[in-house]
């Protein structure tokens, strides 16, 4: 069941609860699952008039009339049958009310680079082996990041909000231009310009930040953090849009992990201490002779090739 299915089926099951005796803490539980999310309020609210109309349908029935039953007998199977057959109409109209907007998947290669542009005027960046979902109507916009890392040039619309949903995580533009990256349960989330809510959706963990400029949250499944970082830094982090790399004294373990995103061939320090050595550098994301030259002329360490990796060791 995919992600759609379970919603409706989820707003099934509140319709029929709400059919039962629903007391006050039921109902205020009903409009808290409702208030989560537009898919849901859209969900539940599609059921409900499809209930509605069924109901209607069932009272402008006639009333059977009071005769011998094998008078009545053809009667009824006619009127049976008019059910039978207007039921399936309503059944093929409810099953395309019920159907999902239709969503777009976008994805990357490893190394790769690509740029999609809406007719609302927004743009998403995907960087490498990135995958993106898109829901865009008239009513709502919405992404799901399920991999990778993005930066959202977002047309704002208050009537029509822009939601990125990540690792339980949703990010609503409010007038934004805004990065975010994924590596597995880590969520990262920098604001570049205009503003930006990241809400945690985790039921043991739920909070939410308010982003400027410069802010950049840290999420998990159960924590979240904020820090203010200089424009300068949040440039060198999105040097990727440019295919490039940046490093301000960063270990060079790290500078490799950065390296491995981009490419097939995978950089392995062989030694801890190696590892933690400070660089400072400006490189391709594609180029691992630099990364090598860097290595050999720098540090004077040894690198090998051993099939798909290349091994630094002292």
């Amino acid at each position: 069941m995919n992600a759609a299915d379970a919603i409706r089926a989820e707003a099934a099951a509140w319709l029929v609860k709400r059919g039962e005796n629903c007391g006050e803490a039921e109902q205020a539980a009903l409009d808290r699952w409702i208030a989560q999310s537009v898919a849901h309020r859209v969900a539940y609210l599609r059921l409900d008039a499809a209930w509605s109309s069924a109901d209607r349908l069932a009272a402008l029935r006639p009333p059977a009339e009071e005769e011998p039953a094998p008078k009545r007998l053809l009667p009824l199977l006619m009127r049976v049958a008019a059910v039978v057959g207007v039921a399936s109409v309503l059944g093929v109209a409810a099953m395309h009310s019920f159907a999902p907007p239709p969503e777009r998947s976008f994805s990357t290669r490893i190394g790769g680079r690509e740029t999609v542009s809406f007719a609302d005027g927004s743009k998403i960046e995907l960087n490498t082996d990135t995958l993106i979902r898109a829901r865009m109507t008239t009513r709502s916009r919405e992404i799901w990041l399920e991999k990778g890392e993005a930066y959202f040039s977002i047309k704002h619309d208050r009537a029509h909000p822009f939601t990125v949903m990540v690792e339980g995580h949703r990010v609503t533009d409010l007038g934004t231009k805004f990065f975010i990256r994924r590596e597995g349960a880590r969520v990262e989330v920098g604001l570049v310009q205009g503003r930006a809510r990241v809400e945690n959706r985790s039921i043991m963990a739920s909070q939410s930040a308010l982003l400027a400029p410069g802010d950049v949250v840290t999420a998990t499944d159960d924590s979240m953090s904020m820090e203010k970082k200089p424009v300068a830094e949040l440039d060198d982090a999105l040097a990727w849009r440019r295919g490039m790399l940046v490093f301000h004294r960063v270990p060079l373990g790290q500078v490799a992990a950065e390296y491995n995103r981009y490419n097939r061939v995978k950089i392995v320090i062989a030694d801890a201490e190696v590892a933690r050595r400070p660089i400072t550098a400006t490189v391709p994301v594609n180029d691992l002779a630099a990364f090598t030259r860097m290595a050999e002329n720098f540090f004077g360490l040894h690198v090998a090739r051993n099939g798909d990796e290349i091994v630094v060791t002292r």
